[in-house]
Formats: C-alpha cells, sequence, structure tokens
C-alpha cells in the first residue's frame, strides 16, 4: 500500500513539471513573435467615415403623424417655427426637436361645488382638447410639454363652480342643456388663455348630497299622496253629481209618467204589455219548466173593469 502511494505522488510530481516546462515554452514564443498593430491610416479612415455617418443622421429629424415638433437650441433657445410631418433638417449636436401630440385627448375631471340654494353638488366632467398647433412655441415655452397637467384641473373647476354658484340644485337637473353650454362657452375662452382649444365637452354626472337626496324624494312621496288625496275629492265630488243628477233625472221621469197618465189612461196598459213581454222573454229562456197564472204574467193586462166593459159593449 505504502509503495502505490508513493508511486502515485511521483507521478503527480512528474505531471505539474511537464506542465510548467510547456508554460515556459510558450511565453518564450510569444515574446519571440513580432508585436505589430493596426496601421494608423486605416484607423484614421474608420473614424472619418463614423463621424460623416453620424453627422448625416443626426442632421435631420422626423414628425410622425398626429404630431408637430419645435426645435430648442442651444445656441438661441426654442425657435418660432413649427413642424408638421415628414423629415426636417436640424444641426447636429446644436439643435434637439421636441414633439407634441395635436390630436384630441379626453381628460376626466371631478369638481365639487356648492349651488345658488348652498347645496353641495358632485359634477364630473369630460372635456376633449388639443393643443394650438401655431401657438407651440408658446406653450413650451411657458406651460412645458405637459401642459394639460398644469392647466386643465385649475381652469375646468374655476368655470365650474363660477357656473353652478348662479343655479338652484334643482335647476341643475331640469336646466341641464343651458347649464351644460354655459360651462362650454367659459371654458373655451379661459382654456383659449393658455393656447389650448377646446374639441368637445360633456357633463357626464351631477349628483347630490345624501340629505338632499333623501329631502327630494320625501317631497316627490309628498306630493304624490296630495295627489292621491286631491283624486279621492275629485272621485266623491263627481259620485256626489251623479247622485244628484240620477235622482233628479228619477223624479224627472216620475213627472213626466204621472202626467203621461194623467193625459192617456192607456199609458198604463202599453207599460203593462212591454212588462209582459219581458217576462215571457225571460221565462222562455229558462230550461226548466215554470207554472205561473196570467195575473204573474201580467196577461191580463185589461183588467176586470176592462172586461165588463167589453162584455156590456157586446151584449148591445
Amino acid at each position: 500500500m505504502r509503495a502505490a502511494a508513493s508511486a502515485a505522488r511521483h507521478a503527480q510530481r512528474a505531471s505539474r513539471r511537464s506542465l510548467a516546462t510547456m508554460r515556459d515554452r510558450l511565453n518564450d514564443l510569444g515574446n519571440q513573435m513580432p508585436q505589430q498593430g493596426p496601421p494608423s491610416g486605416l484607423i484614421g479612415a474608420a473614424a472619418g467615415v463614423g463621424a460623416v455617418g453620424f453627422v448625416g443622421y443626426n442632421s435631420f429629424f422626423t414628425v410622425q403623424g398626429g404630431e408637430r415638433a419645435v426645435l430648442w437650441s442651444r445656441v438661441q433657445g426654442v425657435k418660432p417655427s413649427v413642424y408638421g410631418e415628414g423629415m426636417h433638417p436640424r444641426i447636429p449636436l446644436i439643435e434637439y426637436p421636441v414633439h407634441f401630440d395635436v390630436r384630441s385627448r379626453g381628460r376626466n375631471v371631478q369638481s365639487l361645488t356648492g349651488s345658488k340654494d348652498l347645496q353641495m353638488v358632485n359634477i364630473q366632467l369630460r372635456v376633449l382638447f388639443y393643443p394650438n398647433k401655431e401657438e407651440l412655441p408658446w406653450i413650451y415655452t411657458r406651460l412645458g410639454h405637459n401642459y394639460d397637467d398644469r392647466v386643465l384641473p385649475s381652469i375646468v373647476n374655476e368655470v365650474t363652480k363660477a357656473v353652478v354658484a348662479r343655479y338652484n340644485a334643482s335647476d341643475l337637473l331640469t336646466k341641464r342643456e343651458v347649464v351644460s353650454n354655459e360651462i362650454r362657452n367659459a371654458l373655451t375662452q379661459r382654456m383659449a388663455e393658455f393656447r389650448i382649444l377646446l374639441d368637445d365637452f360633456m357633463l357626464t354626472q351631477i349628483s347630490f348630497s345624501n340629505e338632499y337626496t333623501s329631502a327630494v324624494e320625501a317631497k316627490q312621496v309628498a306630493q304624490q299622496d296630495a295627489e292621491r288625496a286631491r283624486y279621492v275629492v275629485e272621485k266623491a265630488i263627481q259620485e256626489k253629481r251623479s247622485i244628484i243628477v240620477k235622482a233628479e233625472g228619477e223624479a224627472e221621469s216620475a213627472r213626466l209618467i204621472g202626467k203621461a197618465i194623467q193625459n192617456n189612461p192607456g199609458f198604463v196598459k202599453l207599460r203593462k204589455i212591454d212588462t209582459a213581454k219581458e217576462i215571457a222573454v225571460t221565462v222562455s229562456r229558462n230550461q226548466g219548466k215554470v207554472y205561473l197564472n196570467s195575473d204573474s204574467l201580467l196577461i191580463n193586462v185589461l183588467g176586470d173593469a176592462d172586461l165588463a166593459d167589453e162584455k156590456k159593449g157586446k151584449w148591445r
């Protein structure tokens, strides 16, 4: 065992010596090779081509569709010209383009304000706007690229509060179109001062406090109850009038019947005949068998006195 271990150690030492010898030989060969770099003329040409390419690439800038651009110069600042869509020249490392999106953009604004009758109203508005294309240098110089965040929330709240304060809470619902048009006109004038154009304006929602909403509901319920009570009174009055008219009609009918009987005794006989016809029709429609005497059927419409008079006339 000891002999095997000793042989292994000798083998390791021999391998290490061979590796060191090979490393020294490689170092000697590397030192003997000539040290040559690329030619200086080639480096200069490559640098010149790169510089020309850089200057040519940065001598133009492109404006995409729906955008406008202004140039900021290290020497002059913001230039007054506005550049439309397409490719335009610039001075590299001196002028830098600043792009603006000139398409209509929407913004939601929420305003909590008070009405003329001191009711708190929560109004939500949606404003569609875009910058004045000819005034982009002014906007960039005074407001910056995020001009809408700087201007719109404040002026929309200002205009909304000023208009809503001239109307009662109920008028905001019944005159919603008038209020919307008034806010639109005032907002158009106010935004024009900051070179922003109003494309469209929408009054999306109007909500009141819970107390005011409950009061309005209670008022509506009271009005409905009053209308219901008024209807009941009117119905009673109409029924009273109907009863009076019916009574008057019956009295007039009785008076006319009495007058007709007084003037013509045969009127009673005629009424008996009509009544007998009605009884006969009712009995004929009944599927059962009914036995009635002539008095019940009112068939003896002539009466005993009439029969006696008739017999006397025959004997004569």
